[in-house]
């Protein structure tokens, strides 16, 4: 296999995608090998690079099951529930709290 065509940023030839252009057509690689790769120039730092697939070999997205669904839900769910009071928060928890903010700050829910 030899070098990946490079192209500069906006000058891909129709037939390639990044994986988010393929997504947004509901395709996906589907197991194909990067075909060519966008490089945008930056000052002071190396190009930015994007990767590139061919459209024409891209598969289709596999639909979601119902078992798939179910485990998304309980991940979200988790990602809400407060290790602390083991309520659901309505919202996901930061990380940089570790707790619903009800239990984060105490003092200020009392006033």
């Amino acid at each position: 296999m030899g070098a990946l065509p490079v192209f500069r940023w906006r000058l891909a030839p129709d037939g390639y995608a990044t994986r988010r252009q393929l997504r947004a057509r509901g395709l996906r690689p589907g197991g194909q090998v990067v075909a060519a790769q966008l490089e945008r120039p930056r000052r002071r730092r190396g190009p930015l690079v994007a990767y590139l697939y061919r459209i024409e070999d891209a598969k289709p997205v596999r639909p979601m099951t119902p078992a798939k669904w179910a485990a998304l839900a309980k991940a979200n769910a988790a990602r809400r529930t407060c290790p602390e009071c083991g309520r659901d928060a309505g919202y996901v928890i930061p990380t940089s709290l570790g707790t619903c903010t009800t239990c984060a700050y105490p003092d200020e829910s009392a006033a």
